[in-house]
């Protein structure tokens, strides 16, 4: 479970009149147990080992996997990256995820996205083992949350951080929530675990009209569209909380989805990027590995 937070706590910064709803904080606490369980586990023999796989046209694809093996050191975690090149066939692409699948040594796999532009990557997803799934985007993982049964699941970090970073401000339980994006790293694995948490969902996208009043009654708006500064004032109501999973490069610097200069003072809360939602899901992707060797060991992982 990730550690939550009510408004007025320390992951919340006060900006103007919007709060600024910071992932740092919950990060902390994530790692914390992250840390304490690959203690557990490798005194019971189970050496914590993970999978990045990079076939990408994007060369900070490598810096960032590069972070994550450097985070998961300080974790107790091993990390392996494989990098196929830009290149990659998609045979040699899917052999790679089945291999990896496959070694025991193994406990969690992650494919760097986006990948190259000629590689399909639904395909190579479906190649990893569910079980090792750590970032929750293989068929059987999205539909065991899809299905209402997200405990039996591995399910997407990204997904698991927006949630986390929205329930700061109170359960969703009965909350109307606009969710503004449909990809299957992000928009679809929300779509079934905000109606797990009871949400009253509306899910938007580009075919959609009017934006602005499909969202206009919703008190949460959850960004994921991959487009810089796409969502402005002009699309949000005054008190929204708006949780931004964007992450685009533009002149050098990351920015979200979401305008945020634009929306001061009109939204009640917001995720800044980089800062908000990026941090929690690099922390959950830990805390995922250890569910899935968990489950991979169920004799070697008792308290």
């Amino acid at each position: 479970m990730i550690a939550k937070s009510m408004p007025g706590s320390t992951i919340s910064e006060n900006n103007a009149a919007t709060l600024r709803l910071r992932g740092a904080p919950l990060a902390k606490a994530v790692k914390e147990r992250v840390a304490a369980a690959a203690l557990r586990l490798t005194a019971r023999g189970v050496n914590l080992r993970m999978a990045v796989v990079i076939a990408s046209e994007d060369p900070s694809s490598l810096a960032y996997a590069e972070a994550k093996k450097k985070s998961a050191a300080e974790l107790g975690i091993e990390v392996a990256i494989t990098d196929l090149g830009r290149d990659a066939t998609q045979a040699r692409l899917e052999s790679t995820c089945l291999e990896l699948s496959a070694d025991p040594a193994v406990h969690g796999i992650l494919l760097e996205l986006p990948l190259s532009s000629h590689l399909d990557a639904d395909a190579a997803l479906e190649q990893i083992a569910p079980g090792k799934d750590i970032d929750g985007l293989t068929p059987f993982n999205l539909g065991l949350s899809s299905g209402g049964d997200e405990r039996k699941a591995l399910t997407s970090a990204t997904a698991q951080a927006c949630i986390a970073l929205a329930e700061t401000q109170g359960p969703l339980a009965g909350k109307r929530v606009a969710l503004i994006g449909r990809g299957r790293t992000v928009g679809r694995p929300l779509v079934g675990m905000l109606i797990n948490r009871h949400a009253t969902l509306t899910v938007c996208h580009t075919r959609t009209r009017d934006l602005r009043d499909a969202v206009a009654g919703c008190e949460i708006v959850i960004v994921a569209i991959g487009k810089a500064a796409q969502i402005t004032r002009e699309h949000l109501s005054q008190g929204q909380i708006v949780i931004d999973a964007g992450i685009n490069v533009c002149e050098g610097k990351l920015t979200g989805d979401v305008d945020a200069a634009s929306v001061e003072g009109v939204v009640a809360a917001l995720t800044p990027v980089p800062g908000g939602v990026g941090p929690l899901t690099s922390a959950i992707i830990f805390e995922n590995l250890i569910r899935a060797a968990t489950m991979q060991h169920p004799e070697r992982a008792g308290s």
